[in-house]
């Protein structure tokens, strides 16, 4: 069963494409992740799914519902996390927690009962009084999720919801996240990191409006026929020495080190050995190695340019 599905999607602001043609398939109990650069549309994707903004064509079913036609049956069984501080800082924790559940139309005796759940849930009860504004980076993210959780929802939607916050604040967000997802939750996150990208079920990469893939992450590095090399030598130098070498896909700064996207070809690696040998440059090493995350995005995005 699926629990989002978009067909067709597009939507313009003004004459700028900030979602193409964009085809999408959740099924239910899904941890999905999708993963592009700054304005690729992640952001804009998650509003529509939501209601927030209409798309300027296709269609959009969530929970079983179409968004432009049943809107308030989503928005009861979908809880909705944007990127940025969303909560009301000059409220305290209880607060904002009320206030939540009020616009979810949340029966009182209800309310305390998921109240004392999320506030253990979230590890929030000690600070039940103090103003949102104080908290932590982490801990605004924790209660922003905690106050999406009131209505029970079925899917979540979260953008960007480790952004800007401690590495111990991230593991603590990811177990509650683990633990919705554990619960039968559906969850799609957009995330700027690579390695939280890989922790998803599913993973879509998706660039200038458009989703390039969409499946496992084990599946997306596998589907990679291009060989990949890691090189430690002088990083300008390299990368500008092997520009333009026949075979070569791609070239790019990894860390410390230089990632070479290229054909498979038994001398492959010995051509590039040749070039920067030519060229003067010091190799410390240079070593076939299996793809990474960021490699097949990279090699996803140039052939879409192509």
């Amino acid at each position: 069963m699926l629990a989002i599905k978009a067909e067709g999607l597009g939507k313009k602001f003004d004459q700028t494409a900030a979602i193409q043609n964009l085809d999408l398939e959740i099924d239910k109990g899904t941890l999905a992740g999708l993963i592009g650069p700054d304005g690729a549309g992640k952001s804009t994707l998650l509003r529509l799914l939501v209601g927030l903004l209409r798309p300027t064509k296709g269609r959009i079913e969530v929970a079983g519902f179409d968004v432009a036609k049943k809107p308030f049956e989503v928005k009861a069984r979908v809880g909705y996390m944007p990127q940025h501080f969303s909560l009301y800082g000059d409220l305290t924790v209880a607060e904002n927690m009320k206030f939540f559940a009020d616009l979810y139309n949340v029966k009182e005796q209800r309310f305390l009962e998921r109240k004392k759940e999320l506030l253990k849930f979230s590890a929030l009860g000690p600070f039940e009084g103090r103003l949102a504004r104080n908290l932590s980076g982490g801990m605004q993210k924790k209660l922003a999720l905690a106050c999406n959780l009131f209505h029970t929802p079925e899917i979540l939607l979260l953008d960007e919801p480790t952004t800007g916050v401690d590495p111990v604040s991230r593991q603590e967000l990811w177990r509650l996240l683990t633990e919705l997802h554990e619960q039968g939750v559906t969850i799609l996150m957009t995330t700027p990191y690579m390695d939280e990208a890989a922790r998803c079920r599913r993973v879509g990469f998706i660039n200038e409006g458009r989703l390039l893939a969409y499946d496992s992450p084990q599946n997306l590095t596998a589907g990679m026929k291009d060989e990949i090399a890691e090189l430690s030598a002088p990083l300008a130098p390299s990368i500008k020495a092997l520009k333009g070498l026949p075979g070569l896909k791609s070239v790019h700064p990894f860390g410390e080190t230089v990632h070479i996207v290229f054909e498979a070809e038994e001398q492959g690696l010995e051509k590039i050995r040749q070039r920067l040998e030519v060229e003067n440059i010091a190799v410390k090493s240079l070593k076939r190695i299996p793809p990474s995350f960021e490699d097949v995005f990279l090699a996803l995005a140039q052939r879409e340019t192509r």
